[in-house]
C-alpha cells in the first residue's frame, strides 16, 4: 500500500535529543532542512524517489547529523526536534528555540 503525504503527516511528533541519540548510534538519523516539509520528504523516501533524494542530498537538504551539530545538542537540553520514522530511518528537523 502507497504512504501518502497526508498519512505521513499524522505520524510527524516531537522528541528530545536524549531520545534521538539511539537512533544515531545506528547510523539511522537523517537532518532535513528547515526549509522542507518533512511529510513531503518521507512521502518520497517511502516511494523510493531516487531522484528527488539524491537532489536533496546533493544541495545539503539531507544530511547526516554533523559533530559539531550533535555536540551542540549533546550540550543542550532544551532542543527539541520535529520527527518521522521511516523505518529505517528517523528524519529529523531541529525546532527554532522560542
Amino acid at each position: 500500500m502507497k504512504t501518502t503525504q497526508e498519512e505521513l503527516a499524522t505520524q510527524i511528533d516531537e522528541a528530545q535529543w536524549d531520545w534521538l541519540r539511539a537512533h544515531l548510534e545506528r547510523g539511522g538519523l537523517i537532518c532535513v532542512a528547515a526549509d522542507l516539509d518533512i511529510a513531503a520528504v518521507g512521502e518520497r523516501i517511502a516511494a523510493d524517489d531516487a531522484a528527488s533524494v539524491q537532489t536533496w542530498i546533493e544541495t545539503r537538504k539531507l544530511t547526516k547529523p554533523t559533530a559539531e551539530q550533535i555536540a551542540a545538542w549533546d550540550g543542550d537540553q532544551t532542543v527539541r526536534f520535529t520527527t518521522l520514522i521511516i523505518s529505517p530511518y528517523v528524519l529529523i528537523q531541529e525546532k527554532l528555540h522560542g
